[in-house]
């Protein structure tokens, strides 16, 4: 790519990456299966420990399953709130309004529930042990968020704690870990956003 070219493709990719917020209150309206299926798409080309791609990304669009999901972890959050978080984990959390009610799970039209794959499941009954799945799951994430945005839709990375139920309402193999739950779809009309402000380039970058 010519430096030129290149020059632009980057300062247009930071403008539009700085407009992304992260959305609590979405939208019914439905949302192209095919956008999702792309970003899904981008996600997965993320590079991972050992090139064991240790991902699963469950598409749910399910009302009855999306409403089982939202109990569920309705039900976690509300122990967390009550005083499995302490204090200071919920003074953090305050500024940004949220509470063990999550609408998202069941407005959003699509629910992407990732799974990292803590090893493989052989054939014969063995296992194979994966490496730097912590790491490679959470690349792919965050590629996953910047595929949907730049393709017009809002997310939101949830992670109720714990996670378990996701395993058992989805039905996935004991290999599995939920990982997060990422509610898609478009902003609600009436969506407001914390007044937060990110971290300059300047605060975050070291130059040796």
């Amino acid at each position: 790519m010519p430096v030129e070219a290149s020059l632009c493709a980057a300062a247009e990719l930071r403008a539009r990456m700085d407009t992304r917020r992260t959305v609590r209150r979405f939208s019914t309206d439905p949302v192209p299966e095919q956008v999702v299926l792309d970003a899904i798409a981008v996600a997965s080309t993320a590079p991972s420990g050992a090139h064991q791609q240790p991902w699963t990304f469950v598409l749910v669009e399910d009302p009855e399953l999306r409403r089982r999901i939202r109990e569920e972890a309705e039900r976690e959050e509300r122990i967390s709130y009550e005083g499995r978080l302490g204090e200071e984990w919920l003074a953090a959390l305050r500024p940004l309004g949220t509470d063990d009610v999550k609408p998202h799970l069941t407005d959003a039209p699509y629910l992407v529930v990732v799974f990292q794959q803590r090893f493989t499941l052989l054939d014969d009954g063995s296992v194979r042990k994966h490496y730097y799945v912590d790491e490679s799951v959470g690349i792919a994430v965050g590629m996953l968020l910047t595929a949907l945005h730049l393709a017009g839709l809002a997310a939101l990375t949830h992670t109720p704690s714990p996670m378990k139920f996701l395993s058992e309402v989805l039905d996935r193999p004991r290999n599995e870990k939920a990982f997060a739950v990422i509610p898609v779809g478009y902003p609600a009309a009436d969506c407001e956003v914390p007044d937060l402000v990110r971290k300059s380039l300047d605060q975050v970058l070291v130059r040796k």
